[in-house]
């Protein structure tokens, strides 16, 4: 199928797209050869499908992700995750084309913290420094003095001398979770992940008692009743490697269920329990991450929509605490 540059257009403009790819078409070949045509990368994140992971060029949580994004020499980022990680490769590289397969792939956590009110909140604390997870817009990024993820949050809040009065946006468990860690009090914006905050404690526990030899692994963006119950807590990569090297055989894995493909394959021997959220609900699949399919990622590299894009200024206030970031990260060898 051939499309207008209106067509095209349009659909860079709305990124959802209802286009029939021929059935028949070995999606996995062609993709890897437009890869090669168009000297294109892709990125995906763990929580992604598997057959999106085992295309991928590096799969990795948000800070392997960022690192890269910005080293890459490709022309073309395709980004198989949610539009923050887009937003941050394009930041990283404003002269490449970065793809996302669809513009609807958001983030609640990240649509619970939006730039004017965050704004107004930290003109109430103005002797602060403000440290933002990653899992953010690139207006909240163009607020804060660096940015974290869940993978050196703990020795990038260390960085900042004791004195230093510190916010900490948008995931307030995550921030508890450091803030006990480090022993540092952080003014907390209240936005939380819906992925990580539906998960039913007394399910887990009953899925313990089933299974009492299983160790539970959890995300810290879960709820501190839920991460009081954990025998470790760490980033998306911190609970693969730990499962991985870990003596026990059997894990209750409390993120959300798309990191289960890679432990699997790593450790095929093991046994993964996907931990149950509240209710009937498949909450602990993120309803955004799950926006991108084969199909989306083809014609994303065939036809180079949708395209991410943003004001130059925002990138370049956006980009100081993301370089301040992997700074940090790369000094504390992390």
């Amino acid at each position: 199928m051939q499309f207008t540059k209106e067509k095209l257009e349009e659909i860079g403009q709305i990124g959802f797209y209802n286009v029939n790819v021929n059935p028949q078409l070995d999606l996995f070949e062609e993709i890897q050869r437009l890869k090669k045509e168009k000297n294109a990368i892709i990125l995906a994140h763990y929580y992604q499908d598997s057959d999106i992971q085992d295309i991928a060029d590096y799969i990795g949580d948000s800070l392997g992700l960022a690192q890269q994004a910005e080293k890459t020499s490709a022309d073309i980022i395709l980004f198989a995750g949610v539009h923050f990680m887009a937003e941050t490769a394009k930041i990283l590289n404003p002269h490449k084309k970065v793809l996302l397969p669809d513009l609807n792939a958001g983030c609640s956590l990240s649509d619970s913290c939006p730039p004017e009110a965050f704004s107004k909140f930290k003109d109430l604390y103005p002797n602060h420094k403000v440290v933002s997870y990653i899992n953010c817009s690139a207006g909240i990024k163009a607020l804060s003095d660096v940015i974290v993820t869940s993978s050196n949050a703990e020795a990038i809040v260390r960085s900042f001398a004791d004195d230093q009065k510190l916010i900490f946006a948008p995931d307030k468990n995550l921030g508890r979770y450091i803030a006990a860690k480090t022993g540092r009090e952080m003014i907390l914006w209240d936005g939380s992940c819906m992925v990580h905050e539906v998960f039913s404690l007394k399910r887990i526990l009953d899925l313990k008692a089933l299974y009492p030899e299983s160790e539970i692994i959890a995300h810290p963006e879960c709820e501190e009743t839920v991460l009081a119950h954990a025998n470790f807590i760490g980033s998306t990569t911190a609970l693969l490697k730990y499962a991985v090297k870990s003596e026990c055989q059997s894990f209750i894995v409390v993120t959300e269920s798309g990191i289960l493909h890679q432990m699997e394959k790593d450790a095929p021997h093991k046994h993964f329990i996907p931990a149950p959220s509240e209710g009937t609900c498949a909450c602990n699949s993120c309803p955004h991450m799950k926006l991108n399919t084969l199909e989306k990622i083809y014609i994303s590299l065939k036809y180079e929509v949708p395209e991410i894009n943003m004001p130059e200024d925002l990138m370049k206030k956006a980009l100081l605490p993301i370089r301040k970031m992997l700074e940090i990260s790369s000094k504390s060898g992390l």
